[in-house]
């Protein structure tokens, strides 16, 4: 029987891991195994300028906190040497970096994810690995409301340039009628 000082600890350690599945919008499981100490650290850097929190993981009690949090379904996925990565203020971070730096390190395996409180699959990590961040997507969604109010002045400006003022330009006169053919 584990002593009580044992068994807290284990229960703290529940309660830490539960707090970090409940607090991240994301998350992304790992096997690390294989990885040598300078390419853990270079990955560990690239989550952390990422703002990526990566810790190893004891699979039993990610279990036991993943149940309490209604994380179902990683039970398969929970075995073998495991990480998890997670982020609390973007969906993708997590997913796009792991990815990023599995596709230099084949020793680094991408095993599942959470997203807004549900299981994905491999697959699904995958997909959101391809998927650009918030800030590129609000940026392409700016930038194409910008495209014809941008265009609207480059077209005013090259007619001021070539000295027609916008206040000149007319309506150009209805086409004259055909000229009927001469009588016989």
């Amino acid at each position: 029987m584990p002593s009580q000082k044992a068994l807290e600890a284990k229960q703290q350690a529940v309660e830490e891991i539960k707090a970090q599945l409940t607090s991240a919008v994301s998350g992304v499981f790992v096997d690390y195994c294989g990885l040598t100490v300078e390419q853990d650290t270079l990955l560990r850097n690239k989550l952390r300028e990422a703002n990526v929190e990566y810790k190893v993981v004891k699979n039993t009690l990610t279990r036991l906190a993943a149940k309490e949090v209604g994380l179902d379904g990683l039970d398969e996925v929970l075995n073998g040497p495991t990480a998890l990565a997670t982020s609390k203020e973007d969906e993708v971070t997590a997913a796009k970096v792991l990815a990023d730096f599995a596709k230099d390190n084949e020793q680094l395996e991408i095993k599942s994810g959470f997203l807004d409180g549900k299981v994905v699959s491999l697959d699904e990590v995958k997909q959101l690995a391809a998927t650009p961040s918030r800030d590129v997507l609000i940026a392409k969604v700016m930038g194409s409301l910008n495209a014809p109010v941008s265009k609207l002045v480059r077209t005013l400006q090259a007619l001021v340039d070539n000295g027609v003022e916008p206040c000149d330009i007319q309506k150009a006169p209805a086409e004259a009628p055909a000229e009927e053919p001469a009588a016989e």
